[in-house]
């Protein structure tokens, strides 16, 4: 896939509109540098970034080698360098032997149990021109956010249902989502859910600390990629645009008090595999730092937007996303592993079996419409999705499927006291 792909004028952009983002794409200089802290970002001064970008820039997969593979399968423990073999390309043919392995660890750790939960929208607005999102700026989508009263609603129907786990959405934008919209939004989800999560732009320690006690339990943040050349030309401005303050954000929800903190980069939008050697290294260096946190991955491919249906992964595939997903599972035993509804009901069937641990269910990616989805009801005024998902089945659905698969859906593990 070309970079210009990504560069697409909504039909609706005024004149004026148009000409800023076509000058923010042309010239660099008009965008700012991508690594300066803007005014009011927390700085926490941690080491964990400069780690994992030593080793993504030195990951060379290609001089791996079958024996590399081999050796890695045949250790008890998966060291660092074994993780790198297992991601490269020479791992691909001993795919079944990855999943063998990864299956057995999923057992040990986890037995047969598969998470499920459902994700909501509470508003779509959002300050950042990120050129792969369906909610960035520059996009001409329909603009909603949530009353309490709309938001409520939302978390009835979804409670009804049976869901017992929420994560709670925004796009980026502090003014039209700050934190004391989303404290309210986490008091009610307290009020339906046993687990609330959080996936915002990202906010101080103490603003973290305030969503804890309004009710949040773990918070996800996507660096989309690691890469920080690449990421500097998807993220044109707006406060996501900062690679450093986003990367920082897990350990300071982590000292906020978050119980859980969980990562992913956006798969396809840069080099997929050392953006996965990133993203389980993120983990990993934090896992040691903070070994009291729950931590968990998801590995989330590149899915077309309203207005620009021709996106796609770079280079990703099914087998390659499986690879990724064994690795994970191999080096990160403990570690949870979400799979999106991105993907399609097959692979999401079929890597529950091996890999993966959570799963989504019910799920929209639009503001306001769960009533609509879920009951048949005609919902008027709600707002434009995120992006396209490929496996829109209700939780009834998904809890059956999975039960007849001989797994054991989990709504709750996590006692309140």
């Amino acid at each position: 896939m070309q970079e210009n792909q990504f560069f697409v004028d909504s039909p609706g952009l005024g004149e004026k509109a148009l000409m800023r983002k076509h000058l923010l794409e042309r010239e660099p200089s008009c965008r700012g540098s991508h690594m300066e802290y803007m005014e009011g970002m927390e700085q926490i001064h941690s080491d964990i970034m400069e780690k994992v970008q030593k080793q993504m820039q030195e990951y060379d997969y290609v001089r791996y080698t079958s024996a590399d593979v081999r050796r890695a399968l045949a250790h008890r423990t998966c060291s660092l360098e074994d993780f790198k073999a297992l991601l490269s390309p020479a791992a691909l043919p001993y795919l079944e032997e990855m999943a063998a392995r990864s299956k057995l660890e999923t057992s040990r750790h986890f037995g047969n149990t598969v998470y499920l939960f459902t994700p909501l929208y509470i508003s779509n607005y959002c300050e950042n021109y990120c050129v792969y999102c369906g909610f960035n700026c520059y996009n001409d989508i329909a603009r909603k956010r949530l009353t309490r009263e709309e938001t409520e609603k939302e978390m009835r129907v979804i409670s009804d249902s049976g869901i017992e786990e929420i994560l709670i959405l925004t796009g980026e934008s502090r003014s039209m989502s700050d934190p004391e919209y989303i404290g309210e939004a986490c008091k009610l989800a307290a009020k339906y859910f046993r687990n609330v999560g959080l996936e915002i732009y990202p906010v101080n320690t103490e603003e973290y600390r305030y969503l804890h006690e309004c009710g949040a339990d773990y918070v996800t943040v996507f660096q989309e990629t690691y890469d920080s050349d690449k990421y500097e030309r998807l993220h044109l401005t707006g406060h996501k645009r900062i690679f450093p303050y986003r990367f920082e954000a897990q350990e300071r929800a982590i000292l906020g008090g978050m119980r859980g903190v969980a990562f992913s980069a956006l798969l396809g939008l840069s080099d997929f595999r050392k953006d996965a050697l990133a993203s389980a290294l993120h983990v990993y260096y934090l896992q040691r730092k903070y070994p009291h946190v729950e931590y968990s991955l998801s590995c989330p491919r590149l899915r077309p937007i309203i207005n620009n249906d021709s996106l796609s992964p770079l280079n990703i595939h099914e087998k390659e996303l499986c690879q990724v997903l064994c690795a994970y599972r191999i080096f990160l035993p403990y570690v949870g592993i979400t799979v999106s509804s991105r993907e399609q009901k097959h692979f999401r069937d079929g890597i529950v079996k091996i890999a993966a641990t959570k799963v989504s269910a019910g799920v929209s990616t639009g503001i306001g419409d769960h009533e609509s989805k879920y009951e048949g009801k005609e919902e008027k005024g709600t707002g434009d999705e995120q992006f396209e998902i490929s496996d829109g089945r209700s939780f009834r659905q998904m809890y059956r499927d999975m039960t007849e698969e001989g797994l054991q859906p989990v709504l709750n593990d996590y006692v309140c006291v």
